[in-house]
């Protein structure tokens, strides 16, 4: 994958205030990069749609996101109680809505590992459903967009 060059080394640090950032630059089509903290991740869009289908598309990054967050807390669950953590998967599955044009539904299913106490279960569901992306989605965060750049 390219490698995003000639941007301020701001990009991905965390300010004093808490704020983090990441940047998103057009790679041609429907294609962009995403750098987080070195890291990079293209979206693009399926063919269909007159992307190239060379990565996902932000929509399905938004709902795997949700899905990993639930993971990654299912996960160190497991670990807080020293219970088996091989096989744990999470299975998402969603659905478009429209006017406007969102996902209108999400619906995950957290399979734990053979031999998972049945005792444990109401709490590793708590848990897992008050992750960090799942209440960022419960409870809106403020979003502003805005136009930077030349003008002219």
């Amino acid at each position: 994958m390219s490698t995003i060059t000639g941007h301020d080394d701001h990009i991905g640090a965390t300010t004093a205030e808490g704020r983090a950032s990441m940047r998103v630059e057009h790679r041609g089509g429907d294609r962009f990069e995403i750098a987080v903290r070195g890291h990079h991740v293209l979206v693009d869009q399926p063919v269909e749609a007159h992307g190239e289908d060379l990565a996902p598309t932000p929509t399905e990054l938004f709902v795997v996101s949700l899905a990993s967050c639930v993971a990654f807390y299912a996960r160190r669950y497991l670990r807080r109680h020293d219970l088996p953590e091989d096989g744990l998967a999470v299975d998402v599955s969603w659905s478009m809505g429209s006017s406007p044009a969102r996902v209108d539904a999400i619906d995950l299913e957290i399979l734990l590992p053979e031999g998972f106490p049945e005792s444990r279960r109401d709490a590793l569901l708590a848990v897992a459903s008050h992750c960090t992306v799942h209440n960022s989605i419960t409870t809106p965060p403020a979003i502003g967009v805005r136009l930077g750049g030349s003008e002219g």
